[in-house]
């Protein structure tokens, strides 16, 4: 892994060894740009880098790292739904955190890891700007929420039933509505498939590299 190109604009690098690693940190920044200081992952520049990564035959898996406060919610599905439609292998590692919207983005590889200290929130859909206090904006929001569930339990091993459950608990968060879950407890609950570090997920990626040879 010493022979390496990178290019920060693109969180993406190359290993000597055709893999490619694709690290989400920070906020996943939608349509509107975050402040200067703030770290974030910015879609358009990872959505294209993944298609380049599909169509090119020296590339053969990708290992996504996370550490993610999650962000917005279209964003952060259009990078999960760009994972999930890969024909390579693909392998996730959720190391500080992989919360919010990162929860799909870490379940939309084929093989999961956490570290034992990682932990992942997951909680309701929020709304920020001007909210019209409608019956119409509480379905979209319900919508909104129902893509988000509905993927993270075709990607893993939790049911949509058991994610809203976790979502809703009020006994958890101080100042908010959901669960966290550590390493642990996210394997145990389906949602993750191993407690594992990156020479776990490096192996696994390379296995399911050769089996697919």
């Amino acid at each position: 892994m010493e022979e390496q190109t990178e290019s920060k604009s693109e969180n993406l690098v190359t290993t000597k060894n055709n893999i490619y690693l694709l690290s989400i940190i920070g906020e996943v920044e939608g349509h509107e740009a975050l402040g200067e200081r703030a770290k974030a992952t910015k879609y358009e520049h990872i959505l294209p880098n993944l298609a380049r990564a599909e169509d090119d035959n020296q590339i053969d898996g990708m290992l996504i790292l996370l550490n993610t406060v999650g962000g917005d919610v279209e964003a952060g599905l259009a990078i999960a739904e760009m994972i999930s439609s890969m024909s390579k292998p693909t392998v996730s590692l959720v190391l500080g955190g992989g919360h919010s919207i990162g929860v799909p983005l870490a379940v939309s590889a084929d093989y999961s890891f956490i570290v034992p200290s990682g932990t992942m929130v997951i909680h309701p859909v929020r709304q920020s700007g001007m909210f019209i206090g409608v019956a119409q904006s509480y379905r979209n929001m319900e919508k909104t929420q129902d893509r988000i569930t509905e993927f993270i339990a075709e990607h893993s091993q939790i049911s949509k039933s058991r994610v809203e459950e976790l979502m809703l608990d009020t006994s958890m968060l101080v100042k908010d509505v959901g669960t966290m879950l550590d390493g642990r407890e996210a394997v145990k609950e389906g949602l993750i498939n191993e407690v594992g570090g990156i020479s776990d997920a490096l192996a696994k990626l390379h296995m399911m590299i050769e089996e697919k040879e």
